[in-house]
């Protein structure tokens, strides 16, 4: 079975000087300071000891800046080990009573963890087609289908969806699961961990990897209402019962509780953003409208590998998806503004002098 699955492919990571890295969707700017002040706290005498097995004092702030109970709370090793134990304890589809397994649904062009995750744990699956212009109906949801997960913004795309249809969903759908992947939901979309207090079908997932600037500290939670995370928690102790460490803990619960710095570096992300899409406009790419820190796009008269390795070639990584509907695409980080003008220059330079059907 192992030699038959094909894992997630991670976007690159070289190390290579002078790189202009928009390709994976890390935040361009450090940390909060009291994040990192946080950590050096933490990196004591007591790292000879276990962490906290409940992450019990970071699951409070999160439930602090999120306005949910800290038992509404679940946390993990990045929000990829949190779905990884939600596609385990709660989106198998087994035990639904007789006849075939109903389906588990997500979008057709989504984050690609998600088919991986089915293939590993044996889940019977169906992909729900986007719209021509990359936006997801949910009222074309199959009714056979026993759960639904799709990120709010959606990956690699950045379309999202208002909060009012999601809730509508969890309503006229009360024995369905919905699971909402908010990875990216920081920089322009509604939340729907409000909706978790009155709705047990509803389960979000966030990270601290984007918005809070922590991707190398492997930081993820889910919220929903108790009954939900047991299964989580269940797993969880079945697997690992130490998955948060004593640095990435404290580093996770100053981060959640800095709001100065969280709003002043998501407004200048979506600044950014904006002029990123309006120079790729002005240079002819169709740019999809984006509430991530990513712009997804393409050029009419150039494949998307190619400018992709036209970029590579300038020491500028993007990401290209070798996808039916979407390998004419580039999905972009939002960087810099320097690194935003370095990368609008080369591009202007590669569609002036690169041969379109190269």
């Amino acid at each position: 079975m192992v030699r038959e699955l094909s894992p997630y492919t991670p976007g690159e990571q070289p190390n290579i000087p002078g790189l202009v890295k928009l390709n994976t969707n890390e935040n361009p700017y450090p940390p909060s300071s009291k994040a990192l002040a946080a950590i050096r706290a933490a990196a004591d005498e007591r790292l000879r000891l276990y962490p906290d097995p409940e992450s019990g004092a970071l699951r409070q702030a999160i439930g602090q800046a999120c306005g949910v109970p800290a038992d509404h709370v679940f946390v993990g090793n990045g929000s990829d080990e949190v779905l990884a134990f939600v596609f385990q304890g709660l989106l198998d589809g087994k035990g639904k009573g007789p006849g075939e397994t109903p389906p588990l649904v997500f979008p057709e062009i989504t984050y690609s963890f998600y088919p991986t995750y089915c293939r590993l744990y044996g889940i019977h699956y169906e992909c729900l087609r986007l719209e021509d212009d990359f936006s997801l109906d949910l009222q074309k949801i199959p009714a056979k289908a026993h759960a639904v997960i799709f990120p709010n913004p959606n990956a690699p795309t950045g379309r999202a969806l208002a909060r009012r249809d999601i809730e509508a969903l969890t309503t006229e759908r009360p024995d369905r699961l919905v699971v909402v992947d908010e990875a990216y939901v920081d920089f322009g979309a509604e939340s729907c961990v409000p909706l978790t207090l009155q709705h047990p079908n509803l389960l979000v997932t966030q990270s601290l990897s984007k918005s809070r600037a922590l991707a190398g500290l492997r930081v993820g939670f889910a919220i929903g209402q108790p009954a939900l995370l047991d299964a989580l928690n269940r797993i969880k102790n079945s697997f690992n019962s130490y998955p948060m460490d004593r640095l990435a803990a404290a580093g996770a619960a100053a981060a959640i509780l800095d709001t100065v710095w969280f709003e002043e570096n998501r407004a200048r992300i979506v600044r950014s953003r904006q002029t990123m899409a309006k120079g790729l406009s002005d240079l002819g790419f169709e740019v999809i409208p984006s509430h991530a820190n990513f712009v997804f796009t393409r050029h009419p008269r150039f494949a998307g590998a190619v400018l992709a390795k036209a970029l590579r070639d300038q020491h500028i990584l993007v990401r290209h998806f070798a996808m039916p509907k979407i390998d004419h695409y580039l999905r972009i980080t939002v960087g810099t503004e320097d690194e935003i003008r370095r990368l609008l220059d080369a591009l202007t330079g590669i569609i002036s002098s690169v041969n379109p059907s190269a």
